[in-house]
């Protein structure tokens, strides 16, 4: 009944529009002051304040003093995923949920590249999935997707050994679909994906930001990241 009762407290409190607005303003991790929250979801400063007390007060929020001004941020990673879960989750037809037109917004700051659980998400990520389909690195269907030999051997030129990932899977390969709320798509999670992570962070082609979810990605990151898999046009004549 505990885990009951949490729920139907949270569920209460994201169920106001404005709340929710403002946890969804939050949701790339970076901390805003108060007044911006009411400019952005379009209340007072008063309401506003009265929305955020709650918030915080519940353990969804958290509190930054700076100055005269006070911050808010998402309190806990598990926050956020849980926000992003609501977000992804289509009520049905027959329930008379109106159907959405067009996907959520995506923060600017995390369209790109973002930390999503413990791999890489964004725009980054979903080109890469596509080039690793394409290029033959990975076989099978999307929802059990296999590293074929040819994507060992690649994998392998880059540091990343499937075997020694995952020794009890046939891949370590799994399609995370947790940004379908977003006008993305799929990429790679599982310990492939934290794997190509790892890389990428070790290698300096992108960096975290302290108590941000947002990454940020080199010039040399780009260029390098963009060459894996890259399949290259047949020259004709």
């Amino acid at each position: 009944m505990k885990a009951a009762n949490s729920i139907s407290q949270i569920a209460g409190l994201m169920a106001d529009p404005k709340r929710s607005a403002m946890l969804w303003a939050l949701i790339d991790g970076t901390a805003r002051p108060a007044d911006e929250l009411a400019l952005i979801i379009g209340v007072t400063s008063s309401s506003a304040c009265a929305h955020l007390s709650l918030l915080s007060a519940a353990g969804l929020l958290r509190l930054e003093a700076r100055g005269r001004k006070r911050y808010f941020r998402l309190a806990t990673p598990e926050v956020g995923a849980a926000v992003e879960a609501l977000a992804s989750v289509q009520l049905g037809a027959h329930l008379g949920a109106p159907s959405r037109s067009k996907p959520l917004e995506v923060p600017l700051s995390m369209r790109r590249a973002r930390l999503c659980g413990n791999h890489l998400g964004g725009e980054l990520a979903v080109d890469l999935y596509h080039r690793l389909v394409a290029a033959g690195w990975l076989e099978g269907d999307e929802a059990s997707p296999s590293v074929s030999q040819e994507g060992r051997r690649e994998l392998g030129a880059l540091g990343v050994y499937i075997d020694a990932l995952a020794p009890s899977r046939k891949s370590g390969c799994v399609v995370c679909h947790c940004n379908e709320w977003s006008d993305q798509g799929p990429h790679i999670g599982g310990p492939l994906g934290q794997a190509l992570l790892k890389l990428f962070l070790q290698s300096g082609w992108i960096r975290e930001q302290e108590g941000c979810r947002a990454l940020q990605i080199s010039a040399l990151g780009i260029q390098s990241i963009n060459r894996i898999a890259r399949v290259q046009a047949l020259q004709v004549g």
